[in-house]
């Protein structure tokens, strides 16, 4: 991985992209979402803060979970722009995905634990499948066995 002498303050793309792994293209996806931002030379090129690179590992780490580029954002939004976030910024952020990040793990170790099950049961039964129904929430909200859009009929036709 290509060093960053500690002078250079700051990244062009190509810098960035070498030290992150992220491609240029992944780059500029992520500054055009604002997950990152830059600033542009007179010669209009981008320039990036050092503190870029925790921000990208920060981005493709959380996407590599599943977390939505929508809640990244949020989160990157809390963190200071005028320095490079420290540990105990990356906690706070950190804190509050743990609820969503335990949800996921616990629907994941369902899937995991009873996958072979499903293929191919044909049970149709959202009272007992743990992966589409688990502790059948849905028994509570509704009758029958599967989970079908409403469907009203079509009104019935002057002519005939």
């Amino acid at each position: 991985m290509p060093q960053i002498p500690e002078k250079i303050h700051e990244l062009t793309v190509g810098q960035l992209s070498a030290r992150s792994g992220a491609a240029v293209s992944a780059l500029h996806f992520y500054e055009a979402k604002g997950l990152i931002s830059s600033r542009r030379t007179g010669g209009n090129q981008r320039r990036y803060g050092r503190d870029a690179l925790r921000r990208v590992a920060f981005v493709r780490a959380a996407q590599r979970v599943g977390i939505p580029l929508a809640t990244i954002r949020e989160a990157l939004a809390r963190l200071p722009e005028e320095r490079t976030p420290t540990h105990e910024d990356w906690a706070r952020l950190s804190a509050a995905w743990r609820a969503e990040l335990d949800e996921r793990i616990q629907q994941l170790g369902r899937l995991r634990d009873h996958l072979t099950d499903c293929i191919g049961c044909g049970c149709l039964s959202l009272e007992t499948c743990v992966l589409s129904n688990p502790d059948d929430v849905f028994g509570e909200r509704m009758a029958g066995s599967r989970l079908l859009p409403v469907r009203r009929p079509a009104p019935e036709s002057a002519e005939g």
